[in-house]
């Protein structure tokens, strides 16, 4: 009855399901496939294909910043956590002038943007108006002289 056992192989076993037969995990879509994209990145692209379809007019703008923020970062009163902003409105983009060593720069707000939109079509549409009122405000001309089908869509 004293039959030893023989001791088990210690090598690692390749494991071919998870402990409750479910399957190994993985990325839900692939990453070539759209919706791997975040919705940051989305917004990027909104903004950059903006920028593009501007430059072809403005070659200039090949020298402007153009960023992507979540949201505006409020100075003076309110604003604070806890604060209420009162009668101020969220800014949907801001510009800031070349300075220094600095380039000129456009900041497109992701948040107050997709918060006033409801579809990938409205949103690339407010992007691109914002965008242009910035360049316009940058450069010192009217929406309508930056891109002449402003205000249209």
């Amino acid at each position: 009855m004293d039959k030893s056992v023989p001791p088990r192989a210690t090598e690692p076993r390749i494991r071919r399901r998870d402990r409750h037969g479910r399957g190994m995990r993985g990325p839900v879509a692939p990453p070539q496939v759209p919706l791997s994209a975040s919705r940051g990145e989305v917004f990027a692209d909104l903004v950059q294909d903006s920028v593009e379809r501007l430059e072809r007019r403005w070659p200039q703008l090949a020298d402007i910043e153009f960023l992507v923020q979540d949201v505006p970062y409020v100075n003076g009163t309110g604003g604070g956590p806890g604060e209420p902003l009162g009668d101020e409105t969220v800014p949907l983009g801001g510009t800031a002038a070349a300075r220094d060593d600095l380039p000129a720069r456009i900041v497109v707000y992701r948040r107050p943007v997709e918060i006033r939109t409801k579809s990938r079509d409205e949103r690339a549409a407010l992007v691109h108006e914002v965008v242009v009122e910035q360049v316009a405000e940058l450069l010192g001309l009217s929406p309508d002289a930056v891109d002449p089908r402003y205000g249209e869509d």
